[in-house]
């Protein structure tokens, strides 16, 4: 064997399976070439899925449901393939594919598997960054390559190995090293980390925190890939920073999209809060003296998930009065009628005694205060100016499950939602039940989060999620 080729021990990996998605679907075939210092070896196996194939999946790979009836499971297998995986770089084309359901599949049997990969989908980017499709189909007519059986795992796995080599008969050897050690881009970890987060971190969007010796949240972002921006964050030119000196651990969530990214954020930097106030809210209440007024509501009190006439979220009275107060003063509205001034008992006290506001003295005012303005003009004025900040109803009746899948079909997440509150997410919809049963048992008043309610009711508004209704 051509070192040059093989300057590590390295395997082809291709996979069928019975769909794209890591929760639901299984593998049904496992076709592997093994290259090192010895030679070339193959290996492919077919495997019981456990579940019917689907007429699609069989028109695509000619595997149907009774060739796979008497073959092992993949239980069966798993220590054999673990076997020629091991010390290996895991080489596959959308290698989060494969390597994904490798890892779940181990997952199922307890099973922590790792490997360090390589796509090749973005080495022929990197390669070849002049050409704009980089599939395996564009791949084979482009170089001219030989196909017996296209979308059997072996022949698959055959198909890699002979990009591989032609694109070592095109490009210098070091041109091709230097490519994939970018992408495999593993960084030397400084020691307080362990070194077998390389092989963890996911090739997948989603969020990661890192964290100091004593737990403190020191950074939590949301990433398109959570696995590159980690490496980059411990990269050479960066070993120095005060971030990397201080992470002792580095924690992550993968997500199907935006979604379950943002809230997964927001559930981590929540941790990050100092102790505030109780969240508060304005809410209208209709005044004897006709027109409405303000009343400052906080979260023990009224349900914000369900309550009517909310306006605004504020952590605390002081950020709430604020608001307020710079609301009037843009409207011309009346401190006494908000309960404004120097304390709402004074504001109180000057409009009962029918005394000029402090904002009508400054002539922010149209003089509702010494009835220069009708109380219920007043009232609709007020009610025009907070109605952008006005909480939106949880629109259901119960809760439901915010449906949101990745761009390749690999993922579906289900966020169960009640009342603006995510109480989990779960991968199907058997298991959203049991995600509602347990919500139930568990935490049936889950707190309201104002950053949770910003995140789900914009996505809402904007269509970008499907919404399943449940019992």
């Amino acid at each position: 064997m051509n070192p040059l080729l093989a300057p590590e021990p390295l395997v082809f990996c291709d996979l069928e399976t019975t769909g794209a998605n890591f929760a639901n679907d299984r593998i049904i075939e496992v076709g592997l070439v093994e290259i090192d210092v010895n030679g070339i070896r193959e290996w492919n196996a077919l495997v019981d899925p456990g579940t019917p194939i689907s007429p699609f999946i069989t028109g695509l790979t000619g595997i149907d449901s009774a060739m796979v009836s008497s073959a092992p499971t993949f239980g069966q297998l798993a220590p054999l393939i673990a076997d020629k995986l091991r010390g290996r770089l895991f080489i596959a084309h959308n290698a989060r594919f494969d390597y994904g359901f490798l890892k779940s599949e181990f997952k199922r049997l307890g099973v922590d598997f790792r490997a360090p990969t390589l796509c090749t989908v973005k080495l022929s980017r990197k390669l070849f960054p002049e050409h704009h499709r980089h599939n395996l189909d564009t791949l084979v007519e482009r170089y001219g390559l030989n196909v017996a059986e296209r979308h059997r795992a072996l022949a698959d796995a055959r198909v890699l190995w002979d990009l591989w080599q032609r694109w070592h008969e095109m490009l210098p050897a070091e041109t091709v090293r230097k490519a994939t050690a970018a992408i495999i881009g593993r960084p030397e970890l400084p020691p307080q980390l362990d070194t077998a987060l390389l092989d963890d971190l996911p090739d997948a969007p989603g969020v990661y925190a890192l964290y100091a010796e004593n737990g403190d949240l020191l950074q939590v972002k949301r990433s398109a890939n959570i696995r590159q921006q980690v490496f980059a964050i411990f990269a050479p030119e960066r070993r120095d920073t005060a971030l990397v000196r201080d992470t002792w651990r580095v924690e992550w969530r993968e997500t199907a999209g935006e979604l379950g990214a943002r809230l997964y954020e927001a559930k981590l930097a929540a941790r990050k809060r100092t102790p505030a106030d109780e969240l508060c809210a304005w809410q209208l209440v209709r005044h004897a003296e006709g027109g409405f007024r303000p009343k400052l509501v906080v979260a023990s009190e009224v349900d914000f998930g369900a309550g009517d006439d909310l306006f605004g979220l504020y952590t605390s009275r002081r950020e709430a009065t604020n608001a307020l107060r710079k609301l009037a003063d843009a409207h011309r509205l009346c401190y006494a009628l908000l309960g404004l001034g120097i304390s709402a008992t004074a504001s109180a006290t000057a409009s009962a005694k029918g005394d000029p506001c402090v904002a009508y003295k400054q002539r922010t005012c149209r003089g509702a205060c010494i009835g220069k303005e009708a109380a219920s003009l007043h009232g609709a004025r007020l009610m025009s100016a907070l109605a952008k900040f006005k909480l939106r109803a949880w629109p259901y009746a119960g809760p439901v499950g915010f449906l949101e899948s990745d761009e390749f079909g690999m993922r579906t997440d289900f966020h169960l939602v009640d009342r603006w509150r995510h109480l989990g997410t779960a991968h199907n919809e058997q298991a959203l039940a049991e995600c509602l049963e347990n919500s139930r048992n568990a935490a049936p008043d889950a707190a309201f989060d104002a950053d949770n309610y910003r995140i789900l009711s914009k996505f809402l508004a904007a269509g970008k999620v499907r919404v399943v209704t449940l019992p």
